[in-house]
């Protein structure tokens, strides 16, 4: 365990690694945090719920825990969210000593106890660290985007355009009652349970992601421009945002900003950062429909976990050119699902403040599945459910279509 917590807290670093203090500091919009934020607060993360069992455990700087706390309300208040770009104090150098202060600990903690609930806390906090991990990249691309030099970020190598994708078909998935969620071994946020019993109705799921191609043949037909393709809250949003294409691609419809800066459009590559009224809408147009979520982990049970993924280090999406069942269920980008973000029947938090990670979101967000280029390889699994609210577009998220049969 001690190995492990060094290797992914050194993963963060690694990840800001090119990246200036003047880089971590900024916010480019109400969603986004600083990556100095996501330095202090993992940080916060293992002082608040590891070390700060001990009760002769003092905190580093008691005001930190203000500026520090993310959304634990029964912990107390916090800094408003939308304002963390202002937090130029305290400096990077100091968050860098706060991490040592807190690796220091934490490492001395661990060599000292085989405690299980200690071993259960810490991997809690490093498959949080992972999920800022990948948060700190989606995060600055939309800085770097936001910024009209629109520069790249540093560790992305340049990659050649790629193969064409293999031809869309579709796949039938599992009818009649199938289980899903967390089988009980290894790591699960407690949003993955109860495991439990559901029925698919007879349906088929598209064997790859939905590329740049197509979705670029659904602007150019007005699908930004047809209200009759999208949902009444989709559709007020593409008015009000004048939304014509997805984040990220440039006004001529040929190129796009990547975290490697501004690339050629390449057709083959699965089409990302879309919203799950973009996603829905497109679905629509195409004479489909989105996957449910169970659909969805039904035929990625038993699949490796292999793909696109952070490990990869190309943080951009990668067109599927060869294989004959279900592709790119992992990496790439994570697949908009048609379920609302709510409990598995017999759901129960996990106890105190930690009971706020996920239960309390439970309300207005969607399921999505399956990871991006930019998720950690050991942090995904079948069972793994992020949400988001429909409008979220900055985050490494497509879709795969399914349908009825």
């Amino acid at each position: 365990m001690t190995s492990r917590f060094r290797q992914v807290r050194r993963q963060t670093l690694e990840l800001c690694a090119g990246l200036s203090a003047e880089d971590l500091l900024v916010q480019s919009m109400p969603d986004a945090s600083p990556g100095k934020w996501h330095l202090a607060h993992t940080s916060w993360f293992f002082e608040q719920f590891v070390l700060g069992r001990d009760p002769a455990w003092r905190p580093r700087d008691p005001a930190w825990n203000y500026l520090f706390n993310s959304y634990y309300q029964s912990i107390g208040p916090m800094h408003a969210r939308p304002q963390r770009g202002l937090l130029s104090r305290p400096s990077l150098d100091e968050v860098h000593d706060y991490r040592r202060h807190v690796d220091d600990a934490v490492g001395e903690l661990l060599e000292r106890s085989d405690d299980a609930e200690l071993a259960m806390l810490v991997e809690l906090g490093l498959q949080h660290e992972q999920q800022h991990q990948e948060l700190l990249l989606t995060d600055i691309k939309h800085a770097f985007w936001s910024n009209p030099l629109q520069p790249s970020y540093q560790s992305v190598p340049i990659t050649p355009r790629q193969a064409a994708a293999v031809s869309l078909r579709f796949l039938d998935g599992r009818e009649g009652v199938v289980e899903i969620g967390h089988r009980g071994e290894g790591f699960a946020f407690d949003n993955e349970t109860p495991r439990h019993r559901t029925l698919l109705q007879p349906h088929a799921l598209a064997n790859r992601l939905v590329t740049n191609a197509e979705y670029l043949a659904f602007v150019r037909e007005g699908g930004y421009r047809e209200p009759g393709l999208w949902l009444s809250d989709g559709w007020a949003m593409v008015q009000r945002e004048g939304w014509e294409r997805p984040l990220y691609w440039q006004p001529g419809l040929d190129s796009e900003f990547t975290l490697a800066g501004v690339r050629a459009l390449d057709m083959h590559v699965p089409v990302c950062h879309l919203s799950y009224f973009e996603a829905e809408a497109f679905a629509r147009w195409a004479g489909a429909r989105l996957p449910t979520e169970a659909e969805w982990e039904s035929a990625a049970q038993g699949i490796d976990i292999n793909g696109n993924l952070q490990d990869e280090q190309r943080f951009h999406p990668c067109a599927a050119t060869a294989g004959n069942g279900p592709l790119q269920l992992y990496g790439d980008v994570w697949e908009w699902t048609a379920s609302p973000y709510v409990s598995y029947p017999g759901f129960r938090p996990l106890p105190g403040s930690l009971g706020e990670y996920n239960g309390k979101f439970m309300c207005g967000q969607w399921v999505l599945r399956g990871g991006s280029c930019v998720t950690p390889r050991e942090h995904i699994r079948a069972s793994y459910r992020n949400f988001f609210p429909p409008q979220a577009r900055w985050q490494f998220a497509g879709l795969r279509l399914g349908q009825d049969r």
